[in-house]
């Protein structure tokens, strides 16, 4: 009996049960682009950090159990993507995931989860963030902000970078081992940019109108879309695109209805406007 007639993306990240984010957003996303999605968790939070309350269990003592119980199944992937990890423990047993289970056509998506808006998260201080440097070189799609391409590329972090600046991080993000960077909200006014970057290709930074103040969860979004794309060969700069259109649509809808903004974005009320797409 095989379990791999279909295509199939690991998702190694947190799983949070309230707040929109990590696992309980790329699951339904990848899932309706017609892939497999198979989490493998690395901590379990009863809802996301930037709530003033929250209950967090790590889960590094099981995840290579967990995964020994997925190679008695001989599994493949298509795809395997990469979030939220809290230690230089979990790079390394992702680093042994990718290197075990990586085949010459597997994607393999990196969201370097570090920080946001010019703030490090405290447990990426030091050494986590160079030991994040080791995963992203394993990458084929890196899809890190602004703050995490400054803290990659070991830049001070400003407001405003022009563009040849997003350039030369991508372009130093590439030669780690990516062959396509997309740096992701970079401020342009009243519009979000996107750097989008591939070796060989002119880099374009995409723009989207700016919607409201910032809300939690947006990142899963779009990486999710990227990881999903990939597998099902979308062309990398319609996937930023499309993964860019579909957060827009996200917010305006969570701000038709209101919801508070550590809430997320209510994707489930406009999933069905994400088209497969291959």
């Amino acid at each position: 009996m095989s379990h791999n007639r279909q295509k199939k993306i690991a998702v190694i990240n947190d799983f949070t049960g309230f707040g929109r984010c990590s696992i309980a957003v790329s699951l339904p996303i990848i899932s309706h682009l017609r892939i497999q999605c198979c989490p493998l968790p690395t901590a379990i939070f009863s809802n996301h950090t930037e709530y003033d309350s929250f209950y967090q269990e790590d889960f590094t003592y099981g995840m290579e159990s967990y995964m020994g119980e997925w190679r008695k199944l001989g599994l493949t992937f298509s795809g395997i993507a990469t979030g939220y990890l809290n230690s230089a423990e979990q790079i390394r047993i992702v680093k042994d995931f990718i290197t075990e289970w990586k085949c010459a056509d597997t994607q393999i998506v990196v969201d370097p989860v570090m920080g946001d808006h010019g703030d490090i998260y405290p447990v990426y201080e030091g050494e986590l963030c160079r030991r994040m440097k080791e995963l992203v070189a394993l990458s084929d799609i890196v899809t890190p902000n602004v703050t995490e391409a400054c803290i990659l590329t070991d830049t001070p972090y400003r407001e405003n970078f022009r563009k040849s600046e997003l350039i030369s991080m991508a372009e130093a993000i590439s030669a780690m081992g990516p062959g396509k960077v997309v740096i992701t909200g970079a401020d342009r006014g009243s519009f979000i940019g996107n750097l989008c970057y591939e070796k060989d290709q002119e880099p374009v930074l995409l723009r989207t109108k700016r919607i409201g103040p910032r809300r939690a969860g947006t990142g899963d979004i779009f990486a999710a879309v990227i990881a999903a794309d990939a597998v099902n060969g979308v062309d990398f700069r319609t996937s930023v695109r499309r993964a860019s259109r579909f957060v827009k649509v996200c917010i305006l809808r969570s701000a038709e209805l209101e919801l508070p903004l550590l809430d997320g974005v209510c994707f489930e009320e406009v999933l069905h406007t994400l088209p497969y797409s291959r």
